[in-house]
Formats: structure tokens, C-alpha cells, sequence
């Protein structure tokens, strides 16, 4: 598996981990974009999982090995660390999963780029940018992030950031590809039936995937449920 950086726009210096080399480059490629707290490396077993259709997963700001700014953790920048992805890697109709906050990412990333997005795979997240309450970035730290020995895949700095320039955005945007919505049915699911009336209301091809046994975190409850799930979803997009 490669290991690279790429600069995102303003200057940033973002990592990537990509399954090219051993990849059949003849089968659509697979963008990855982790959720708030995620690195690349933990999507390593899912890459592995997908073979040999390629992947491309990256580390947003202030995650994993990327650089860490004291500024610049609103939506557009991290739809800016996409963009430079995706141009680094030389991908030019791909599919996208995104896990959490890393939806907003990509729908806001996808505002855009709609044409070269073959389909979108949304994992337990509203379509929606959502502001953080004013006590979330001590409460984060200090209740998740710290007990769970989350430093080396997100730093201070990037959660006080993440706080200070999250704004609302609706990302009810038409999506005329197809589209996985998966979600956990337990009571820690961020998505909720509301959420999933808006997404019906979005997509012009829509698939619904529950996970009985899950709350927000799918990949640690039903991780092979989840593999399969994505696998499958992106076999049939292909044919």
C-alpha cells in the first residue's frame, strides 16, 4: 500500500494511503473519506477487504499523519483536501464512502463534482454540515477523544478549530448517481427516520441499508456486515 502527501490548497500538507500497486486499475477506484475523529489507517483492513478494486483513502487536517494548522476547519477547507486528493491521485470517475462527519465532507465536496462521481456510499450521517454546541470541544476531548487514546488520530488543535469554524449547511443537494445510506438502528445512530425521508427526497437512486446490532459505529460492531455491504453495492454500480 502507498504512503504519500499531497499540499491541499492552502498549503496543508494532507496523507494518503492508496492500493494502486496492487490494484486492476480497469475497476472503478474508491474514494475514502474518514469521519471527525479518523485516519487513513483505519480504513486499512476495508482496502484490504476490496481488492483489487483500488482505494484511496486520505487523513483530513489535523488527523493522522497530515499537517496540523491553527486555522482553516471549516466545510470548504476540508472539501479543498478532497479536491487535492483526488487531483494528486489522477482519479477521474471513482466512488466515494465517507463515514460520520466525512459525509459532510463529501456531499459538500460533491456540490461540484457530481459528473465524475460514479456513486455515493453514506455512512450513519444526516445530509447536513452541522454547527458544534458551545461546550462540545472540551466535552469531545475530554469525554471521548482522551479516555479512548484518540490523540494520535486527531489532534487539539484540529478539535478546537473543528469548533471555532463550524457553521451550519444544509446539503440537501440532488444526487442523480446512486446511493448507499447505511445506518445503525441502536439508540447512538446519528441518523434518524427524518434523516432518511431528506435523503429519498435527494437521490434519484436510493438504497437503504439498517444494521440491527448497531449504534454510530457500524465498523466496530459489523465490520464484516459493513465490508460485504460496500462491496457488494459498488460490484453492482460497476456492471
Amino acid at each position: 500500500m502507498k504512503s504519500y502527501r499531497t499540499n491541499s490548497s492552502d498549503g496543508v500538507g494532507i496523507h494518503v494511503l492508496d492500493t494502486l500497486d496492487e490494484a486492476d486499475l480497469s475497476i472503478t477506484p474508491l474514494l475514502i473519506c474518514p469521519g471527525l475523529s479518523e485516519s487513513a489507517e483505519e480504513f486499512e483492513a476495508l482496502m484490504e477487504f476490496l481488492l483489487p478494486r483500488r482505494c484511496v483513502a486520505l487523513s483530513f487536517r489535523g488527523r493522522g499523519h497530515s499537517d496540523t494548522p491553527l486555522t482553516g476547519y471549516g466545510l470548504e477547507e476540508h472539501v479543498a483536501d478532497i479536491e487535492k486528493v483526488v487531483q494528486t491521485a489522477g482519479l477521474i470517475q471513482y466512488h466515494m464512502y465517507s463515514h460520520s462527519r466525512g459525509v459532510s465532507y463529501a456531499l459538500g465536496y460533491t456540490r461540484a463534482e457530481k459528473p465524475h462521481i460514479r456513486s455515493l456510499l453514506l455512512d450513519d450521517y444526516p445530509p447536513e454540515h452541522r454547527a458544534m454546541s458551545e461546550a462540545w470541544a472540551e466535552e469531545y476531548l475530554h469525554e471521548y477523544i482522551i479516555p479512548h487514546e484518540r490523540l494520535p488520530h486527531i489532534r487539539q488543535e484540529a478539535i478546537i478549530g473543528i469548533h471555532r469554524d463550524s457553521e451550519y449547511a444544509a446539503l440537501e443537494i440532488m444526487l442523480p448517481q446512486p446511493v448507499l445510506v447505511m445506518h445503525g438502528m441502536l439508540d447512538d445512530s446519528m441518523i434518524t427516520e427524518e434523516d432518511l425521508n431528506r435523503y429519498k427526497l435527494m437521490c434519484a437512486d436510493l438504497t437503504v441499508r439498517p444494521f440491527a446490532h448497531s449504534g454510530h459505529g457500524i465498523r466496530m460492531t459489523e465490520e464484516q456486515g459493513l465490508y460485504e455491504t460496500i462491496r457488494d453495492f459498488l460490484n453492482q454500480c460497476d456492471k
